[in-house]
């Protein structure tokens, strides 16, 4: 396949994952939420790559931390939420819900999912199978509601979960087994929750990465994806707030 997804594991404490979508014929990439920009260079510089273009998901700074260094002097294109400009100044191509852009021919879908913040965004490669969904979509669990309500992060869950079931999903944390453990706390009588949390823990203990998921694995271990309202979205997100 031409279009390949790679990870730069940031090793920080809050468990970032930078990804990098490569274009194997022309040795450009495209790199998600660059928490640091080192990192980012000395992966290019090791595998012979130019940075072409940068996606954001959402404001928050171990998601855009690097991006000032990788820009500077340097003609990238920054892509990120037209309603979170105002916090992102360096985005040069702003995006809305249902916009379309391209990383050379591999087109791209933009998807709003407001409730981690209020202009988060989902970026979705149907070609390649992908969704790059930052802090709203995570295996097992789903980002706290640190600007939007329950109500707007249930309507961004089910915008996701209508994806196809193949899609793989790549979110920004290793908060896997964490998430898998309150999951269980929800549904104990779950048999692919419980299958899915000795996966995840033999991974973790091997110090290996436990993503990408898919959204037919999060359909079925998920409890913020198997809730029928919101309601009983709120109701779980503030147990596992708790947690």
């Amino acid at each position: 396949m031409r279009y390949q997804v790679r990870v730069i594991d940031v090793n920080n404490a809050l468990q970032n994952y930078i990804w990098i979508i490569e274009d194997t014929e022309t040795q450009e990439i495209a790199v998600v939420d660059p928490t640091e920009a080192n990192l980012v260079v000395n992966y290019c510089d090791s595998n012979g790559l130019t940075l072409k273009q940068i996606w954001l998901t959402h404001w928050h700074k171990d998601h855009i931390g690097g991006v000032p260094e990788l820009i500077a002097e340097k003609n990238i294109e920054v892509y990120g939420p037209r309603e979170e400009l105002s916090k992102i100044p360096f985005i040069s191509c702003p995006l809305n819900h249902n916009d379309e852009f391209y990383f050379n021919d591999l087109k791209l879908d933009v998807i709003a999912v407001p409730g981690h913040t209020l202009g988060h965004i989902a970026i979705f490669a149907d070609e390649i199978d992908s969704l790059f969904c930052g802090d709203t979509l995570f295996a097992m669990g789903c980002g706290r509601l640190f600007e939007g309500t329950a109500e707007q992060m249930y309507q961004s869950l089910n915008r996701l979960s209508a994806l196809p079931p193949r899609t793989q999903v790549y979110c920004t944390h290793e908060y896997t087994l964490s998430n898998a453990q309150f999951a269980l706390q929800v549904e104990p009588e779950n048999k692919a929750l419980q299958e899915r949390f000795e996966q995840v823990q033999k991974l973790r203990d091997q110090n290996q990465i436990t993503l990408p998921s898919t959204i037919e694995i999060e359909l079925e271990t998920n409890p913020f994806l198997r809730v029928n309202s919101a309601e009983e979205f709120k109701r779980i997100r503030e147990m596992k707030d708790n947690f």
